[in-house]
């Protein structure tokens, strides 16, 4: 059976280039007869003979997946074959699609050779031409083409397509995503004139001592050709070299392309050339004699409604997105991308990556026993795999290092890859990461990485792994490697924290070129009429990856997310920075910043006072200017109105023209700077101002006495139990709280990978999701309320001793809360060790009309401790349920950092005022923590008629411990004793 075999194919027609060519293509694209059967045995066998009858058929979308059209369903898995190990062998029940198409030849198709040319189909197909049987074959992220010339009809014709959902091939394809059968790119007829083009190859090199380009364009035609480049003056016989003395290279950050062509009487194929020289030279990957950096995604092909069928609106979309948030690299997960998406890399400006259609990850469960990798019987479909991806794509000047595939453990069929490879194209430099001697590729890297282990290797004290312990070559080889972490930082829910982090330490090292986030886009399907999207169990699969496949820092709408507008802080390829100056640097490799200008502001607690343009002379990669602070910033202005005198200096990196990919006055890059709020020298800067404490009122204020009235107890504008000592109103406002509050819903992150990796485990164990609050005491004095409690959970030791001491000031209630841990925190004799907290604040609840929230302090975005970057300090707006962050799965979101003030006002403009001492984060939704962790899906969150608002000193960080490293002990969150005040206000004209 040939969906069982090791043969790569039949019929088919060597592998060559992606070309643009003037020769007549035909799409055949569109609505297509389909009928799914079981399995092949149950499949018609008359389907490919024109008198088939398929008037019952239904109508199916091509290019499409049959799972997405109504017709069987999806399935997701991570690691695991959704089927039996049992290689080459599929499972019984093989699902088998039949595709019919009627098309019409044009009355004008030339009368010549023509071929029939799939880009993908998954995972593998038998095609027949009306009657005639073509070929087979597998290999599903790859072309293949046939020569159909011989049995085209004039007028109609009959295309038939059966494609099995499993095959041997799939055994290849176990690559973190959806299991998508079908015909999901396109289907084109292309006509093969006598005198016409069959392949090229580009060869275009770069001196960068010189100046100078080498050009050769190989070419395989069935007539004369010659090779065009009028820009350069260029009319080259195929395979002659010709050097140009002065030529504007290619790089991702100018992306220069000239355009050729290669003609022949029957043919004109067009080209855009790009000149560069990919080489390593003293451990480092370099392009055009300098180093790359990377600042990478990785990037599975998936649209919300359509799964891989992506269309070329859709890969232009995700390529803008990309440049306008700094990234400037892409590894094609795991398989090579739709050939439009490279030629867009090729203009907008991308690194490539180029990852073969290869991942056996599924043989972890076999203990790698019967691993396809290293078993030569597999090597002729491998190497296929490996030719048709560098034939399709060598002519891309983006693409700077193949891959050959992910997650395959070790095997000798891989030296095959890499030997035939390095012999096709010596002009790229060659990746693969599973294989830890490294043997065949021309990088260092891992996955996942600690900070302190990633310190290690870019010192170059790393362990010996024990692939080289006993093989000094190949471990004196591994050591003069370039590094690069090719996923790190696992986007999935609510993270990933630690970018700052990893960006420090990658930018230390020169050996560290950077790495790959994990990766662009949530795999979310959004099926018709539904308003949640699915992930892995929704369609009742016995094996699945669950919510895995929603790790992306785009959501699946390609709505960007947090983590994304974090990345894009850090990694900014401007660094702005002060001292009593400004520092700017250009931390690019190639561009000067004569595309950009600077700009600044000055704003006193968060108003804008005045603002200016910035004299910035030319600076050239890798160098830096350094200018003195605008004169007018660091003259001192009077506070706003409603503020304490904080004032800041912002300044902005933007791009003075239009790109491609964005308009002028987009934002590159930014930097704030505390000014001093008095008297200072001209550029002085200072530290942030801090608010006051709301436990030490101001010396003219007026002390409040709290008044008894039966069983209740009021002290200013707060409104209390006698007995419990619970605030009941506040200015008039019904309320249950604040009262201490350590759980936050759980975090994808703090869940971790399956239960390994789990903070949450611990937090749990210390009985954190299950809390009890007891009153101990309530004491009343002459000026002061205070509450002792202890709060505890059941069966348990440990709690905490939290005093809440209340005064009133005026128009001002003020809370400060004292939180001491009691009790075996550290673990017992059968309790494990609980070291960190998730939460420690106050959570409270408020009316619902409350909608409007203003705050000046961080934002506009969520943060948390180690997620902060691109928090930026002034004032923001946002209703309450513009607070939200909609992650497929609920979990912790939201959460504003370092807020001074935040009000909470009605469509009338009234409400209440909080203030914090120290800064406070501030989190305000429509539900419950509980609710949050109760619900899958974003629908399961029903609105309450109350705000529930958590105002907390700090939270845990959020790490990336559902596929890497928890938080960094920098941003935990100890058991420990603390002290943090409010202050509510009545706001408003109430």
């Amino acid at each position: 059976m040939y969906y069982e075999d090791l043969e790569p194919g039949t019929g088919r027609r060597e592998p060559r280039a992606w070309l643009h060519s003037s020769a007549p293509v035909l799409s055949l694209n569109g609505e297509w007869r389909f009928k799914l059967s079981a399995g092949p045995a149950e499949a018609p066998a008359d389907v490919m003979t024109p008198e088939f009858a398929d008037d019952g058929w239904d109508e199916l979308t091509v290019p499409g997946h049959w799972v997405l059209q109504g017709h069987d369903r999806p399935r997701y898995t991570n690691t695991a074959f959704p089927f039996p190990i049992d290689p080459p062998r599929t499972p019984a029940a093989n699902p088998t699609g039949d595709h019919r198409h009627w098309f019409e030849l044009p009355a004008d198709w030339p009368d010549a050779r023509t071929i029939l040319r799939f880009e993908g189909v998954d995972s593998c197909f038998k095609v027949w031409l009306n009657g005639v049987e073509l070929g087979t074959s597998k290999g599903s992220r790859l072309p293949s083409e046939f020569e159909v010339g011989a049995h085209l009809r004039p007028g109609r014709n009959l295309l038939v397509v059966r494609v099995h959902q499993w095959s041997s091939g799939s055994y290849l394809e176990d690559q973190d995503m959806w299991w998508l059968p079908g015909i999901f790119r396109d289907v084109t007829l292309r006509s093969r004139p006598a005198d016409g083009i069959e392949d090229v190859f580009v060869h275009a090199d770069f001196d960068h001592v010189t100046g100078a380009g080498t050009i050769k364009v190989d070419c395989v035609s069935t007539g004369p050709a010659r090779v065009l480049v009028p820009e350069l003056g260029l009319d080259l016989a195929p395979g002659e070299s010709v050097t140009v003395p002065a030529v504007e290279p290619w790089s991702a950050e100018i992306p220069r392309l000239y355009d050729a062509s290669v003609v022949t009487p029957g043919e004109t194929v067009s080209l855009r050339i790009g000149f560069r020289t990919v080489t390593i030279v003293d451990d480092q990957l370099t392009v055009n004699g300098r180093p790359l950096f990377f600042r990478g995604v990785n990037r599975h092909e998936h649209d919300q409604y359509r799964g891989r069928a992506v269309s070329e609106e859709t890969m232009r979309q995700d390529l803008v997105l990309m440049k306008q948030h700094n990234v400037n690299a892409v590894r094609t997960a795991h398989y090579p991308p739709h050939p439009a998406f490279l030629d867009l890399c090729d203009e907008l400006g991308l690194w490539v990556i180029d990852e073969c259609d290869i991942e056996t990850h599924g043989f972890i469960y076999t203990d790698w026993v019967g691993n396809p990798v290293d078993d030569p019987a597999w090597a002729p479909m491998l190497l296929d795999r490996m030719r048709r991806t560098v034939e399709r794509d060598k002519n891309h000047p983006s693409i700077v290092i193949w891959s050959l595939g992910n997650e395959s453990h070790r095997g000798r069929v891989l030296g095959d890859l890499a030997a035939w490879t390095r012999e096709r194209d010596p002009g790229r430099a060659l990746f693969y990461e599973r294989d830890r001697s490294y043997a065949f590729s021309d990088f260092y890297s891992l996955m996942y990485t600690p900070l302190d282990e990633l310190e290690r290797i870019g010192s170059r004290t790393e362990e010996v792994p024990e692939e080289t312990a006993d093989h000094p070559e190949l471990e004196a080889r591994r050591r003069a490697l370039p590094f690069v972490l090719c996923e790190y930082a696992h986007a999935m829910g609510n993270g990933p924290g630690g970018l700052a982090d990893y960006q420090r330490v990658f930018e230390k090292y020169p050996r560290l070129q950077g790495g790959f986030v994990w990766e662009w886009i949530d795999h979310g399907l959004l099926l018709p009429g539904a308003t949640d999207h699915v992930y892995g169990g929704a369609f009742g699969e016995k094996v699945h990856g669950a919510n895995f496949c929603l790790d992306g820092l785009l959501f699946p709408d390609r709505t960007p997310s947090p983590g994304l507008i974090e990345y894009k802080k850090v990694i900014e390829p401007v660094r702005i920075s002060g001292a009593g100056s400004l520092t700017i640097e250009n931390l690019r490799s190639f561009a000067p910043l004569d595309d950009l200008e600077f700009v600044w502001s000055e704003e006193v607690d968060g108003v804008e006072m005045r603002s200016g343009r910035l004299e910035v002379p030319a600076i050239e990669p890798g160098a830096s200017a350094e200018l003195p602070l605008p004169v007018e910033a660091a003259v001192p202005v009077e506070p706003a109105a409603d503020g304490a005198g904080e004032r800041w200096l912002t300044v902005r990196a933007v791009l003075a023209k239009d790109e491609p990919w964005a308009a002028a006055g987009h934002e590159v890059a930014w930097a704030q700077f505390p000014l001093p709020a008095h008297s200072a020298q001209p550029g002085e800067l200072a530290e942030p101002a801090r608010a006051a404490d709301p436990a030490q009122p101001a010396t003219a204020a007026v002390r409040r006495q709290p008044e008894r009235s039966g069983d209740g107890l009021r002290l200013g504008g707060g409104e209390f139990d006698a007995r419990t000592g619970q605030l009941t109103r506040l200015f008039g406002l019904p309320t249950d709280g604040p009262r201490l509050d350590l759980w936050r819903a759980p975090t994808d992150n703090d869940n971790g990978q399956g239960g390994r990796n789990a903070t949450v485990t611990a937090w749990r164990a210390a009985g954190l999701d299950r809390l009890e609050h007891r009153v101990d005491q309530v004491e009343v004095t002459d000026h002061e309320l205070t509450v002792r409690t202890r709060v505890a959970p059941d069966g348990l030791g440990h709690g905490v001793r939290t005093t809440y001491h209340w005064t009133a000031n005026d128009d001002a209630l003020s809370l400060t809360v004292a939180v001491v841990p009691d009790g075996p925190w550290n673990g017992s004799a059968i309790t494990q060790p609980c070291e960190n907290w998730p939460r420690l604040g106050v959570r409270m609840s408020l009316p619902s009309s409350l909608d409007t929230v203003r705050w000046f302090g961080g934002g506009p975005g969520e943060a948390y401790a180690d997620s902060r970057a691109a928090a930026r300090v002034t004032r923001h707006t946002r209703t309450v349920d513009g607070l939200q962050t909609p992650y497929v799965v609920p979990q912790e979101n939201g959460s504003r950092i370092d807020v001074r003030w935040a009000e909470l006002t009605d469509a009338d403009g009234n409400g209440i005022r909080v203030e914090g001492a120290p800064y406070f984060q501030l989190t305000a939704r429509r539900w419950t923590t509980e609710d949050l962790e109760q619900a899958k899906h974003r629908s399961d969150l029903t609105p309450h008629d109350r705000l529930y608002v958590n105002l907390d000193l700090a939270q845990n960080g959020l790490g990336s411990a559902s596929c890497g490293p928890a938080a960094t002990a920098d941003h935990t969150l100890d058991v420990a004793a603390y002290t943090f005040g409010l202050t509510w206000r009545q706001f408003g004209g109430r």
